[in-house]
């Protein structure tokens, strides 16, 4: 039974000595090389032991760290987001809970700080990666899912893995040296066995290149040896113990098993008695059915057609016949009802469980079909020294590595390059012109003398030849010292470190403009908005091609895991980041009882749904919060949002009172419009009645003088009658007298010509 477990110990330490190759030792170099860099450990204590010899400065002008803390920046600006689609529409609602789920991990894990540490090695060690695993301790022992960030160079990933995520890879391992007490610390189930491990086999790194203590600039974590580690229960050193973790995809075999479930002894019953009762109809009418035949042929027997002998044996065939089709009609009854009380279920078991089962008589009875899958599991081995820990298969929703990797530049196999390795060169480059320069200048500022041995102090000299006015005696009879000037500097120098600098901006697609250089941003903002975004093109690639699947990859683990641990009813708190909305509260798995307390569902059955995760894309992109505001009130002028998405992007102090004040405001302007509304319907009856009081005013009035005009009219009638009566005789008066009158006119007119006549007849007699 020892032997066993030294086996499995033996097998993983030979796929870790086969993993760690020629290749992946340079890779590391490599890597490690522009990490020291980056944190301005640029030269080797060799290096700086020249330089001080031959008097040359050697300080370092690092100009890798600011394009690595730019890339930084532009991968983590903002917390990267996660969106679930359902396979069926009854998976929607719960699939809209995942990103809540996926927040509430990765708060609970500091997610941030995790992610922006891969990124940190993705851009200096090539390579970052974020690890889901399970604390089985939190909640109270119910548990939760947890991110973790290894350490990129204590991974080793299957040479022959062509996949960008390692998901083609046949393993996965973590080796790692942790002191034995912190060991027990990690795995305090294990005590007894850490206790037996033998500290003889190899603990030793390989450690990174450095210089002496006080000149070194930052540490490895492969510089800390075994002396420097402690057991807090002793205070004395402990030994380093190598520690394994192997993720290895297997192929499980499964059998998906249909099967006949039998009713229980209370539906069998029912079921008996039901045939009972449907047999005794049809024996009732069987009987009445016999009766019939046997009146037809007595009647024919009795009319002579039919000899008493047919009438015998027609009469036995008849119940012999009525007899077997009860029969089988009680059998195809029974059997009928039970088939429609059996159901038939299926079911997945392993192929060990599917031959237990076999075993049983019973079972072999009830089994309809069977059918034969591989599934891919994981199985992890954990390993200490020279004893197995444990040895396990992941829940069957898991089927995906949990260590997820960030790289920056993908080249095919497990060993990418970091964004800083093509930058070391130019750096040391770099380094060398300013040495140079420096020195040159140095030189320039404290001259050299050559003077005959024996002319001069040479204490004296070496104390005042630099002092400002200093008097230097030489010796009587001997020549003057001669200054030795240096040589004059080529301007090939300067152009180096500029155009070095380009290049760098160049490689690592980090310019001036893009950290806040005045002199090389555009003096419009439209300008700036322009440069923004063609100088950026270069990370939102690397972020499209390399970052958004990774994170994609976490989104779906994250979910294998998250389905396989929250099985429960569990309530979330999760903290947002937004002034505006504090707190959010999500339930999962929330149980429906029946009338006698039993759990039949769950509302929310998270570890029941199927749905895809996909990630949000750019959404860890920074935002140019001033063109992005500039966006909203453009936006807000055309009525598309409204002033509360506004006022959430303004760096306004107490946005959320202010937000409350706004909203108690159109609470009351609402009401205010609805109480106006109310008035002008109010003013509009009482105008309506006001005017249908008038109209009925104006037709009493209008009645009323009809009745009055009509009454007059009567009245003018018949005066206007009497009155054209009057007229008529006086106008016939009128006429008389006007007659009477011109009568009476020439009658006169007559006398009186009658009268002229005469008077001019005498007078023309007196003449």
């Amino acid at each position: 039974m020892a032997q066993k477990p030294n086996k499995k110990v033996e097998r993983v330490q030979a796929i870790f000595n086969k993993a760690n190759s020629a290749s992946r030792v340079q890779w590391e170099y490599i890597n490690q090389k522009g990490c020291d860099f980056s944190n301005d450990n640029q030269l080797t204590h060799k290096e700086i032991t020249d330089l001080e010899e031959q008097g040359m400065p050697t300080f370092t002008i690092n100009r890798i760290a600011p394009v690595v803390e730019m890339l930084s920046f532009y991968a983590t600006a903002n917390t990267p987001r996660w969106q679930a689609v359902g396979a069926k529409g009854s998976d929607s609602a719960v699939a809209s809970l995942y990103a809540d789920v996926a927040e509430y991990i990765w708060y609970n894990s500091d997610g941030g700080t995790i992610y922006s540490n891969a990124i940190n090695d993705a851009i200096t060690k090539s390579t970052g990666y974020i690890q889901v695993d399970v604390d089985p301790d939190s909640d109270r022992g119910m548990g939760d899912v947890v991110l973790k960030q290894p350490e990129p160079f204590d991974i080793y990933v299957d040479p022959k893995a062509r996949d960008i995520l390692f998901r083609d890879s046949a393993f996965m391992l973590i080796r790692k040296l942790i002191p034995k007490a912190h060991l027990k610390i990690l795995h305090p189930e294990h005590k007894n066995i850490i206790n037996k491990i033998s500290t003889d086999n190899n603990t030793e790194y390989i450690y990174s290149e450095k210089a002496v203590d006080e000149m070194r600039k930052d540490f490895h974590y492969k510089d800390i040896s075994e002396s420097e580690s402690v057991d807090p229960e002793t205070g004395d050193h402990d030994k380093l113990i190598e520690y394994y973790e192997l993720y290895e995809k297997i192929k499980a075999s499964f059998i998906n098993i249909f099967y006949t479930v039998p009713p229980e002894p209370e539906v069998i019953e029912q079921i008996q008695q039901q045939a009972a009762q449907e047999i005794e109809s049809a024996q009732k009418e069987f009987a009445v059915q016999l009766k019939e035949q046997e009146v037809q042929m007595q009647e024919a027997v009795k009319a002579g057609e039919m000899l008493p002998e047919r009438y015998k044996l027609e009469m036995e065939n008849a119940q012999k016949m009525m007899n077997d089709q009860l029969e089988a009609m009680q059998q195809q009854i029974q059997s009928q009802l039970v088939s429609m009380a059996s159901k038939v279920e299926n079911r997945v078991v392993s192929e060990k469980e599917f031959k237990v089962l076999l075993e049983n008589k019973d079972f072999v009875r009830q089994l309809q079909d069977q059918v034969q899958f591989f599934e891919t599991r994981i199985r992890v081995t954990k390993i200490a020294g020279d004893q197995l820990l444990n040895e396990r298969v992941l829940p069957e929703k898991i089927q995906d590595y949990p260590i997820i990797p960030f790289h920056y530049k993908w080249t095919g196999t497990p060993f990418p390059m970091s964004a800083v390795a093509p930058l070391v060169g130019k750096q040391r480059e770099m380094n060398k012109s300013h040495q140079i320069m420096v020195h040159n200048a140095s030189l320039g500022s404290s001259l050299r003398w050559m003077h005959e041995e024996g002319s001069i102090d040479m204490d004296y000299w070496e104390k005042y030849s630099s002092s400002p006015g200093a008097l230097l005696p030489i010796r009587p009879g001997s020549e003057p010292p001669t200054p030795v000037m240096p040589a004059p500097l080529s301007n090939a120098f300067f152009t180096v470190v500029q155009e070095g600098k380009a290049d760098m901006e160049y490689l690592a697609g980090i310019y001036g403009a893009m950290q806040g250089d005045t002199s090389q941003q555009h003096d419009t903002f439209r300008g700036m908005m322009a440069m923004d975004e063609y100088g950026t093109r270069r990370v939102k690639s690397w972020l499209k091609n390399a970052i958004e699947p990774a994170l994609k990859q976490l989104g779906h683990v994250v979910r294998q895991y998250s389905q396989s641990v929250y099985t429960s009813h569990k309530v979330m708190n999760i903290i947002m980041d937004d002034e505006i909305s504090k707190q959010k509260q999500v339930e999962i798995n929330i149980p429906i009882y029946s009338d006698r307390g039993d759990i039949i569902e769950k509302h929310n059955d998270y570890a029941a749904a199927k749905f895809d995760v996909r990630i949000v894309a750019g959404s860890t992109l920074p935002v140019n919060r001033w063109a992005y505001l500039d966006e909203l009130k453009e936006l807000y002028k055309l009525g598309i949002v409204d002033d509360i998405a506004v006022l959430g992007e303004t760096d306004l102090r107490n946005k959320e009172d202010i937000a409350k004040r706004k909203s108690i405001y159109q609470q009351m302007s609402a009401q205010i419009g609805e109480l106006e509304e109310g008035m002008k319907d109010k003013d509009g009856t009482i105008e309506t009645l006001e005017r249908q009081l008038v109209q009925a005013g104006i037709k009493g009035k209008v009645m009323q003088a009809s009745v009055e005009i009509s009454k007059q009219k009567e009245e003018l009638k018949s005066a206007q009658q009497d009155e054209s009566n009057q007229t008529r005789a006086e106008q016939k008066f009128y006429q008389r007298s006007i007659a009477e009158n011109a009568r009476l006119v020439g009658k006169e007119t007559q006398i009186e010509a009658k009268n002229m006549k005469n008077n001019l007849q005498n007078g023309s007699k007196k003449v």
